[in-house]
């Protein structure tokens, strides 16, 4: 088990140290303290639950409020100094546990633990008001103040760590925007240099056939056109490594490369379609090419896009199917142009029908014309290979470049191919934390209120009746027995108590008389000695004062009360 960092020890020592002198000020102030019960005990729960709150707050929570619950048993006042514990430690369960479910059974179990030590030691109402007030406000408010303080700190923490995905995720974008970069330079170089080559080779591949060179020239021409071929293979595997690995029906890049430009490129530097198809007939290529319709006004990107898609047909077929016939044709329609290029003869077994999805040049034309938002189709045609093209006349919309999240959110269902318009990762994650924490700051205001209205009607009530059965000590010593109550009524309080405990009820009493008590001071939170009037119909027949408590010197005092004759009612009796 690793130690814990000595912050958490400073922490932990300090807490102990302000609940051991509240604890040391509560034992002092005490009437009648006994050292073990209100000293050492309480300091040695608060030494185990203070540092046990951090691995096991509700644990912590439950040793404190036992001991607010051993103050109930005591017999002058239910208050002790621990509540002051009981709320600090309450308020640390709010702040390290994020559920909510866990720390409420502990808080409902501490006060039914609460309320049934009050059925069973049977105390006074006092100890009742105690235990259903002021234990339940130190156990939910404090615990309320720290699941808000926490959701502050959630708030907090989760916007740095947002922010900092965003500056690792711009740093991400800088970083793949200069990757797409150099990979749409490289598969350019590859579509006019490859082209430019395989041109070459074929020329050399003509020239092999001329009847006035010697048999060392040709074999010089074989050299060439072999390296030539070696120079295309290897440039188009170095490509291949730049470039991005293609996913299907997700490509939705910005650029015209070869699918992932970081903007629109500038017009083709090779010219036209035309200027492309006449270089290749001057180097040998046999081709036939018509266009049909009215030349509409293409926007660059597609005039560039028409010229990839020709120029990369025409190295397939120099390169797969050489001496061989190809077929140009381009159509102008009302909203989009359609290119087809045909060559006569089947590829080779290693051109690009044999993988059926094409090498890394139609990979790259097909991720174009999906930019440009137009369709691409290659594949065999009678006896040969047709690559087919329909573009529009204009980019209308562009998407935005697919970027992954670098630290994708466990729970996202959403597609990561979203467009500007959908909700970003980060601002859905930061609105669920504010509405977390607002629900906890909603908690926080709406619990105390209704809590409030419970205990607040109970608590005023039960003081209401505390304080108009209060009889001061002066105004019962100037009752005097054998006077009616009609005389004696500007003496007594509104009502008489209504909670007298079992032994002040079966204290010794004049037979035939029926008894009230009254409470000898105001203090609602200590309990008070009782004085006890005794009736004879409407006239005082007895009075004398029970103890508060029901100790064996209380017992012999209250037996020491003498049994009074009945006095008939309304009989008066002078005071002795």
């Amino acid at each position: 088990m690793l130690a814990p960092p000595a912050r958490s020890v400073l922490g932990d020592v300090a807490l102990w140290t302000v609940l051991a002198a509240a604890t040391g000020y509560g034992f002092r102030d005490a009437g009648a303290p006994s050292p073990v019960l209100d000293l050492f005990l309480p300091l040695a729960v608060l030494a185990v639950a203070v540092p046990l709150s951090r691995r096991r707050p509700g644990t912590a929570v439950v040793l404190v409020n036992g001991l607010c619950a051993l103050g109930l048993a005591g017999s002058t006042t239910p208050a002790n100094a621990q509540v002051l514990s009981l709320a600090a430690l309450s308020c640390l369960l709010g702040a390290r546990v994020a559920a909510a479910r866990g720390p409420l059974l502990v808080l409902v179990g501490c006060l039914a633990a609460d309320v049934a030590t009050c059925a069973v030691l049977r105390v006074p109402p006092v100890w009742w008001f105690y235990a259903l007030t002021v234990l339940p406000a130190a156990l939910l408010l404090p615990w309320l103040a720290g699941r808000h303080r926490r959701g502050r700190r959630e708030l907090v923490r989760e916007g740095w760590r947002l922010a900092r995905r965003l500056e690792e995720r711009q740093h991400l974008v800088a970083e793949r925007a200069r990757l797409a970069e150099r990979a749409d330079i490289a598969a350019d170089m590859h579509d006019s240099l490859g082209h430019a080559l395989s041109l070459v080779a074929l020329r050399a591949g003509a020239l092999e056939l001329s009847p006035d060179l010697t048999d060392r020239d040709r074999t010089d021409l074989a050299e060439l056109r072999g390296t030539i071929a070696d120079a295309v293979e290897q440039l188009r595997e170095t490509v291949a490594v730049l470039h991005d690995p293609p996913e299907p029906a997700t490509v939705t890049g910005t650029g015209t490369g070869t699918g992932t430009g970081t903007g629109p490129p500038p017009p083709s530097p090779q010219g036209t379609v035309e200027d492309l198809l006449g270089r290749a007939v001057a180097f040998g290529v046999p081709v036939r090419w018509e266009r049909h319709g009215a030349v509409p006004a293409l926007s660059p990107l597609v005039e560039r896009g028409m010229y990839r898609i020709v120029q990369e047909a025409l190295t397939n077929a120099v390169k797969h199917a050489p001496g061989r016939q190809i077929r140009v044709r381009i159509t102008h329609r009302a909203d989009r142009t359609h290119v087809s290029v045909v060559n006569a003869a089947a590829p080779s077994p290693d051109g690009p029908a044999a993988s059926g999805v094409g090498g890394r040049g139609l990979t790259g034309l097909r991720e174009r014309v999906a930019v440009l938002g137009g369709t691409l189709r290659t594949g065999p045609y009678e006896d040969g290979f047709r690559v087919t093209a329909a573009l529009p006349h204009q980019i209308t919309a562009r998407r935005s470049r697919r970027v992954p999240d670098p630290d994708p959110h466990p729970h996202s269902n959403t597609d990561t191919n979203t467009n500007t318009d959908a909700t970003p990762e980060s601002a859905r994650r930061l609105a669920d934390v504010r509405r977390a924490a607002r629900r906890r700051s909603v908690a926080a205001a709406v619990a105390p209120v209704v809590a409030a209205a419970f205990f607040v009607p109970a608590a005023v009530y039960l003081a209401w009746q505390l304080t108009t059965s209060a009889l001061p000590p002066s105004r019962f010593d100037e009752l005097t027995t054998g006077r009616p109550r009609a005389e004696l009524a500007a003496l007594l309080p509104a009502h008489p108590y209504p909670y007298p405990p079992d032994h002040a009820r079966s204290a010794p009493r004049p037979p035939g008389t029926t008894c009230e008590f009254y409470r000898s001071g105001r203090d609602l939170l200590t309990e008070v000695d009782l004085y006890r009037l005794c009736w004879s119909g409407d006239t005082l027949a007895a009075k004398d004062t029970v103890p508060a408590s029901s100790s064996p010197a209380n017992a012999s005092l209250e037996r020491s009360i003498p049994d009074l004759p009945q006095i008939p009612p309304h009989h008066h009796r002078e005071n002795p």
